[in-house]
């Protein structure tokens, strides 16, 4: 299997684990036997969920508080995968910010928070995405990465724009290496989930859980499940429930004519 069988000399390295899919995705590695090194903002979340950890797995779970959003936090975290005994990563830190363009260009708060996501969502995946493949191809051992995307990445997706494109960029450059990594024994999976319930929706500033059908609403854990299943067989990619598949199918194949004002519809009756 591409991700190692758990044993006393392996890790996997997850970020945005202080709540969320993050949270979710250790705690599937936890009961899969896999040790953890934990990375978010927030030390006192991360215990927390270190010491529920140790009891899933009977492994060790250790923290690192780091804001991947600064150079220094970034430069931190990218020195853990150097650990030879760090042998998968998760890039699931990650936000969202909703909100047309126009109306976010001239908030200094709103242009912050652009710029942010960017930083985050893209350049910090990026950057870890390809420390860890160095380190992990230079090891001449297997090895495993799951970078977080969603089913955003498949389409333009207006009223929230600087999401939907980060995404995108995590799809396409995840789904590149993967085809890159042919043959090394070391993997790339992504992991496209639809609308989950976690603190996405507070934090991008929406509403949008409230006003569509529980059914199209995913829940982490199964998310997690999804994607470190995959992770473990080294598939390219994964989609996690059939609304999702479909709507993914949707986004790359419809004609933009048709799919960008149905969505920018969609996307005002949800703004309200």
């Amino acid at each position: 299997m591409p991700l190692p069988p758990p044993g006393p000399d392996t890790r996997v390295l997850v970020t945005g684990a202080s709540s969320g899919i993050g949270a979710a995705v250790a705690r599937a590695l936890a009961r899969r036997g896999h040790a953890t090194l934990l990375v978010a903002r927030r030390e006192d979340a991360l215990a927390d969920l270190a010491a529920e950890l140790r009891e899933l797995s009977g492994r060790d779970a250790t923290v690192h508080a780091a804001d991947l959003g600064t150079d220094a936090g970034l430069d931190a975290v990218r020195g853990l995968l150097d650990s030879p005994d760090v042998v998968g990563l998760v890039n699931a830190a990650g936000f969202g910010v909703t909100g047309r363009v126009a109306e976010l260009a001239d908030d200094a708060e709103q242009r912050a928070a652009l710029d942010g996501l960017v930083r985050l969502n893209v350049l910090a995946l990026h950057d870890l995405t390809v420390a860890a493949v160095g380190a992990l191809v230079r090891r001449r051992r297997p090895g495993a990465i799951l970078n977080v995307s969603s089913i955003t990445a498949f389409q333009p997706l207006p009223g929230a724009a600087s999401y939907a494109a980060s995404k995108a960029f995590v799809q396409s450059f995840s789904e590149a290496v993967h085809a890159e990594l042919s043959g090394s024994g070391v993997t790339l999976t992504t992991v496209s989930p639809g609308l989950t319930r976690t603190g996405f929706a507070d934090a991008a500033g929406t509403d949008a859980f409230d006003r569509v059908p529980d059914l199209l609403v995913g829940e982490a854990a199964d998310v997690a499940e999804a994607g470190v299943e995959a992770m473990a067989r080294g598939d390219r990619s994964v989609t996690p429930g059939l609304v999702n598949q479909l709507t993914a199918l949707g986004g790359r194949f419809a004609p933009r004519t048709l799919l960008l004002p149905a969505l920018d519809a969609g996307m005002r009756l949800v703004e309200g």
